[in-house]
C-alpha cells in the first residue's frame, strides 16, 4: 500500500514538474536522481500510472455530475413551470419528466413510442414538452404550429403533437396543415397564431433555458434531477425514474 501511495505521489509529482510536495517524499534525492527512481519505479509498477487515470476519471465524473446537478435545481422553475409548454401525463403528479425535441430528430422519433408507454404505465409522472426546434426551417414551422394549436386545447395539441412526432417523411406546410386538420386543429387561426410575438418569446426563452443547462441536442430528458442526453431505450428510461422516486423520498 505504502508503495502504491509513493507511486501515485511520484506520478503526479513528474507530471507537475516535481514539485515542493514531492521534494518532500524524497529530501534526500537530487533532482535527475529522484525523477530515474520515478521512472524506474513506474516502468517497474504500469498499473499505478492506470490506477491514476482511473481515479481522476471517477473524479472528473463527479465534478460535472455535481456540476449539472446545481444546474437542474437553479433552473427548477423555468424547467417544471413555465407556464406555457404542455404537461402530459398526471398534472398534478409527483415526479417530472421534461423532454426537449424536435419533430425532424430521427433520435426523438425512434423514442416517442417509449415515452407514450413510460407515461401511461407511470401515473405518478407530469410529463413538460419543451418545443426545442434545431434542425432547420422546417423544425421551426413544426414546432410554431404545435405551440399555435396548444392555444385550441391541450388534447388537441397532444394528438397534432403525436402525429408530427410519428410522420415519417418531410414536414412541408401542406402535411402540417393536413396533420393539424386531423387532429382538429382550426388551421385558419393555427396559421394566424404561428408568427406571434408570444410563441416566439416561448421559444426564446426555451433556447435559453437550453444553454444555461447546456443542452445542444434532442431528444434531452430530465428526470428529477437528471440530465439524460440522446435517446435511452425505455428500460434504461424506466431505471432512472425509480432513481429519481427514490431520490424524493
Amino acid at each position: 500500500m505504502i508503495g502504491r501511495i509513493f507511486g501515485i505521489a511520484a506520478l503526479a509529482g513528474l507530471m507537475a514538474g516535481i514539485p515542493a510536495a514531492a521534494e518532500e517524499i524524497a529530501p534526500g534525492l537530487e533532482r535527475d536522481a529522484f525523477r530515474a527512481e520515478v521512472r524506474a519505479y513506474l516502468l517497474e509498477n504500469p498499473e499505478v500510472i492506470l490506477e491514476a487515470i482511473r481515479i481522476l476519471e471517477q473524479r472528473r465524473k463527479l465534478a460535472e455530475a455535481t456540476a449539472e446537478l446545481d444546474l437542474v435545481r437553479a433552473h427548477a422553475e423555468e424547467l417544471r413551470n413555465d407556464g406555457y409548454s404542455h404537461v402530459a401525463g398526471n398534472p398534478d403528479g409527483s415526479l417530472t419528466v421534461v423532454e426537449f425535441f424536435d419533430y425532424r430528430c430521427g433520435f426523438c422519433k425512434r423514442a416517442h413510442p417509449d415515452v407514450k408507454t413510460l407515461i401511461r404505465t407511470n401515473p405518478d409522472i407530469r410529463f413538460v414538452m419543451k418545443e426545442f426546434p434545431i434542425l432547420g426551417p422546417e423544425s421551426l414551422t413544426a414546432a410554431r404550429a404545435a405551440m399555435a394549436a396548444l392555444r385550441q386545447g391541450g388534447k388537441i395539441y397532444e394528438d397534432f403533437s403525436d402525429r408530427l412526432m410519428s410522420f415519417g417523411g418531410a414536414l412541408t406546410d401542406a402535411v402540417i396543415d393536413r396533420l393539424a386538420e386531423r387532429s382538429g386543429v382550426d388551421v385558419a387561426r393555427m396559421r394566424a397564431d404561428m408568427d406571434s410575438p408570444e410563441i416566439t418569446a416561448e421559444l426564446e426563452r426555451t433556447r435559453k433555458l437550453a444553454e444555461a443547462l447546456r443542452i445542444g441536442g434532442t431528444p434531452t430528458f430530465v428526470i428529477g434531477d437528471k440530465i439524460v442526453r440522446g435517446f435511452v431505450p425505455l428500460d434504461e428510461m424506466t431505471r432512472v425514474v425509480e432513481l429519481a422516486r427514490r431520490a424524493q423520498d
